[in-house]
């Protein structure tokens, strides 16, 4: 599926608030609500959009702080990769985990409530991973910007 001008401001739209209604999206995108909703569905039947959900205020649920995490595996052997990749998916504070190029194996995005809270972390889960020879974290001080809007 080929996207158009249409079907790139009814993906921007949702990214913006996924909650609309169908009536004011199709009054925002110029088309008929029967129309509007087609559109939609296809969009989501040929994968473009993945679901909808809420996204929750860092602070407010008590997890104020943002951590990166370098690791570094012992070796780089298909078996290793996968060990590793299948132990982060049971570490809820791991919110992004991506395998890299460079001088480092993996990335991680890290949400903890303090300082404290990433130490046991750190102790008891990031270095306890599959092949880890090493670990390097970086706080973050603060968020300068952050979207989940991608630019269609």
């Amino acid at each position: 599926m080929k996207l158009d001008r249409i079907d790139r401001k009814l993906l921007t739209e949702l990214q913006r608030d996924g909650r609309i209604s169908n009536v004011d999206l199709a009054d925002l995108v110029n088309l008929s609500e029967s129309a509007c909703l087609r559109r939609v569905r296809g969009l989501e039947q040929a994968g473009f959009i993945e679901g909808y959900v809420a996204l929750l205020n860092q602070k407010q649920v008590g997890l104020g702080g943002t951590v990166f995490v370098h690791i570094v595996l012992r070796r780089e052997e298909q078996s290793e990769l996968a060990a590793f990749e299948a132990a982060v998916q049971n570490i809820p504070q791991i919110m992004e985990c991506y395998l890299m190029t460079g001088e480092f194996d993996y990335l991680l995005r890290l949400v903890v409530s303090d300082m404290a809270d990433f130490e046991r972390l750190h102790n008891d889960a990031l270095t306890r991973l599959p092949g880890v020879a090493r670990v390097n974290s970086s706080v973050a001080i603060r968020t300068v910007r952050k979207t989940t809007v991608l630019p269609v």
